[in-house]
């Protein structure tokens, strides 16, 4: 059911590049897949807690680019509109990181807060992000991380190995 979930999610992400989709693995909570053009390598999951979407399925991913030189890079499709000029804050057991995005999507600030993230994503048990929506409400997407480093490893090599 979960695979099932993460397919239909990533069906709505780009129509063409589907068709060049190759899936690496289901891994828990996560999955990893492979587009080949633009070739890019990238772990992704869905919430298992969030408000109910608005038009489009929210999920949380880390990239690999290798034409661009992205490695690891995350970027949040939020459950709902972020309100102009809220944080967005993503916690990690303990640990908090700040977002920097608009509308929907957040992204880490520069390529080393990327790496903090993922580095804490690798020993985590639960993410959550946070914001406030347009109407002010608070948004709080919940990822559990079991599987999150496999599906990323994943990814990482599929495309150090595609080059």
């Amino acid at each position: 059911m979960r695979t099932a979930m993460i397919l239909l999610m990533l069906t709505g992400l780009s129509a063409p590049a589907l068709a060049q989709r190759e899936s690496l693995g289901i891994f828990s909570q996560w999955g990893a897949f492979l587009d080949s053009n633009p070739r890019r390598c990238f772990a992704i999951a869905e919430p298992f807690q969030a408000p109910r979407a608005e038009r489009w399925k929210p999920f949380l991913s880390v990239a690999y680019w290798p034409a661009r030189g992205g490695r690891g890079q995350l970027h949040a499709r939020l459950s709902r509109m972020k309100r102009p000029q809220s944080a967005v804050l993503l916690r990690i057991d303990e640990r908090t990181f700040q977002l920097v995005g608009g509308g929907n999507n957040a992204w880490a600030p520069d390529a080393r807060a990327d790496a903090e993230i993922v580095a804490a994503m690798r020993t985590g048990i639960d993410l959550a992000i946070e914001t406030r929506s347009v109407t002010g409400a608070l948004i709080r997407d919940q990822y559990q991380l079991r599987g999150a480093a496999t599906a990323i490893d994943a990814a990482a090599i599929a495309c150090a190995a595609r080059r």
